[in-house]
């Protein structure tokens, strides 16, 4: 080698050094997966008991959700779906032999995510369930008290309030106009109801999208907040909460802490901000500001529009992490930046991206495990075959997520055959099922 030679493999070993010790705090171990699982299942039980449930981070709320579809519910149903970036109304026709959609998205503007929590809705009458898809306290099937907002949502007025009557309320402000709503539904448990129309094995709704959740059948002599022990009810876990009474501080990393301490709600939603699409990108900016700074990526120059909130979109990880993709694209996405980037720079980038979404993956998978095991062993089953229904942009768009999480649900619960069902029609199609469900029971 020459001293030129030397010089160069000497500089790529410093800056692989560096970038490792970046990184490393984002790979889990086996050992770190199973902690995770162990601790999710710690919390769920601590949630289902009626003197245990203040002291868990995951809500386990009762959702009054007994029945799934029979194949008898007839009807033309209305669901609104509020739950992240878009407010969905439908209109959902259930027939003999199948399911009719007419559907309307509206982006909902900032000054109703921040703002008073007073809007109009859409003119018509029809039996109604709600996707709400935000931490209730259920009282009922068409009752449900707001927690707190989580995925940007700060309106006022609104914490504390039956949601239900909120929204007859903002539609008794219309002039002749009235709601017949029969059931409020999380967007995890419409999933987890729309998918079941399709397949009777599906009992676990997930959400891994601008935020994230589960759901799934717990047995009633488990559910120590609600009276009964027959048969089964639906459990909204709330798992995007999993870890703000600190029990996962030992996976959160410098990166994690600085993206909660900006976030809008500090503190809250720690699991969900290791893991959907709201904040991926930010964990990956303020990675790419660290390596900036070791002098490791842009040849440690200052780059001034890194540093803005939000700047580096999740979309990117799943445009990045293409396989086959060549490093032009990448490059373009950089400069796009106004990041003068170079190819060993986009090498750099994308082996982030791919951590950062690796990361979130298999900490889904660990929660995952949690709640297929406790079913199985409820159910004292030496092998589970179940169903997870599943919607959510990270989960449908990037090119490995999906993939990553079954594989690593598989090593993670090894008696536990798990298919995942994509939802075709989102969760409105659910909240329409359950308020048909409701009409179908209510029949004399």
């Amino acid at each position: 080698m020459t001293s030129n030679e030397d010089d160069k493999a000497c500089e790529i070993a410093i800056i692989r050094r560096k970038v490792d010790w970046l990184l490393s705090p984002l790979r889990l171990s086996h050992s770190d997966l199973q902690r995770v699982q162990a601790l999710m299942r710690q919390e769920m039980e601590l949630g289902l008991g009626k003197e245990t449930n203040a002291r868990s981070s995951v809500c386990m709320l009762p959702t009054y959700v007994r029945a799934t579809p029979d194949g008898t519910e007839r009807g033309e149903f209305l669901a609104l779906d509020l739950g992240g970036t878009n407010f969905r109304v439908l209109v959902v026709r259930v027939a003999e032999d199948s399911i009719r959609i007419a559907s309307e998205i509206y982006i909902i503007p900032t000054s109703i995510v921040q703002g008073t929590g007073v809007a109009d809705l859409m003119e018509q009458i029809l039996p109604l369930g709600f996707t709400f898809s935000f931490p209730c306290q259920q009282l009922g099937l068409d009752k449900a008290v707001l927690l707190n907002w989580t995925k940007g949502f700060n309106a006022s007025g609104c914490v504390g309030k039956d949601v239900v009557q909120l929204l007859r309320d903002a539609a008794q402000r219309k002039e002749n106009f009235a709601l017949n709503v029969v059931a409020v539904v999380n967007d995890t448990v419409g999933t987890m109801m729309s998918c079941g129309y399709e397949d009777p094995k599906c009992e676990i709704g997930l959400i891994v999208g601008t935020g994230t959740n589960a759901c799934y059948m717990e047995e009633m002599r488990n559910v120590g907040t609600v009276e009964g022990n027959d048969g089964r009810m639906c459990i909204n876990m709330e798992w995007g909460a999993f870890g703000d009474n600190g029990c996962l501080d030992h996976i959160f990393t410098t990166f994690d802490r600085l993206v909660d301490e900006k976030s809008i709600n500090p503190g809250k939603q720690r699991f969900e901000k290791l893991i959907s699409g709201m904040y991926l990108g930010e964990i990956v900016r303020y990675i790419l500001l660290a390596m900036v700074e070791k002098q490791v990526l842009f040849h440690g120059k200052p780059c001034t529009k890194l540093q803005t909130k939000d700047i580096f979109k999740t979309r990117f990880l799943s445009t990045i992490e293409i396989d086959g993709l060549g490093l032009r694209k990448v490059l373009a996405i950089l400069r796009d930046l106004d990041l003068h980037a170079t190819f060993e720079d986009s090498v750099l980038v994308r082996e982030v991206c791919q951590t950062v979404s690796l990361r979130a993956a298999q900490l889904c998978a660990a929660g995952m495990a949690a709640v297929v095991e406790k079913m199985r062993e409820n159910r004292g089953l030496d092998q589970l075959v179940v169903t997870v229904g599943v919607d959510g942009t990270l989960y449908k768009m990037h090119p490995h997520f999906s993939q990553n999480l079954q594989q690593t649900l598989q090593v993670l619960a090894p008696k536990c055959t798990v298919t995942f069902l994509q939802s075709e029609d989102g969760s409105g199609k659910g909240a329409a099922l359950v308020a048909a469900v409701a009409c179908r029971e209510a029949r004399p």
